[in-house]
């Protein structure tokens, strides 16, 4: 046991002492002070890419993939809203002929309630308006961004990315409730506005 312990202190100081050595000093690479003034860089983390998808690529292949972030960004913020509405709200038609929507669970658990004719809706549905656009392009509702533009396509980035984040949170803590339910002590899924429930 003390040859052991001897080692593990011998370990922990080793380790303690390699934090205080000097960091080396390597060469960033070309993509990275290519894209470190796009828009989307901030603090604190700068240019964030750690698998380094952007090492080696041209503008083009960098457009391209912001407008997959903004897109991904975009379905999570939808994601969010549809997985909290039906917390407080139900619809009144039936997602297949007989299968009412206010039977059916909410979060991951409506996976397996929908049947098939109801999930060919929801993905001929998704289909329709991402392959060709068919509820177009509405006047009503946007804002007069004058001069605001760079700005507005920041929150938008900022927006999405943190609804990536929500969507994942809300799909891993729905997933933990139903293999083991009641794991967090709490009956609802918004817990902050105790007034939607009654």
């Amino acid at each position: 046991f003390a040859k052991m312990m001897k080692l593990a202190v011998l370990a922990a100081a080793a380790g303690s002492a390699a934090a205080f050595a000097p960091a080396q000093q390597g060469r960033l690479s070309t993509a990275v002070n290519g894209y470190e003034n796009e828009l989307g860089v901030i603090a604190p983390t700068g240019f964030f890419d750690p698998l380094g998808f952007t090492d080696g690529i041209d503008q083009e292949k960098f457009d391209q993939y912001r407008t997959a972030e903004l897109k991904h960004g975009r379905v999570a913020q939808l994601a969010v809203i549809g997985y909290i509405t039906p917390e407080i709200f139900r619809w009144g038609f039936d997602i297949a002929p007989g299968i009412p929507c206010a039977d059916v669970p909410n979060g991951v658990a409506a996976i397996n309630a929908i049947p098939a004719l109801g999930w060919a809706q929801i993905i001929f549905a998704i289909g329709a308006v991402d392959v060709r656009g068919w509820l177009g392009d509405f006047d009503i509702g946007k804002p007069d961004l004058k001069g605001k533009e760079e700005e507005r396509a920041l929150q938008e980035l900022q927006h999405g990315r943190l609804a990536m984040l929500a969507i994942l949170e809300l799909l891993r803590h729905d997933s933990q409730n139903l293999v083991k339910p009641g794991f967090d002590g709490l009956d609802t899924l918004i817990t902050g506005f105790p007034f939607l429930y009654n």
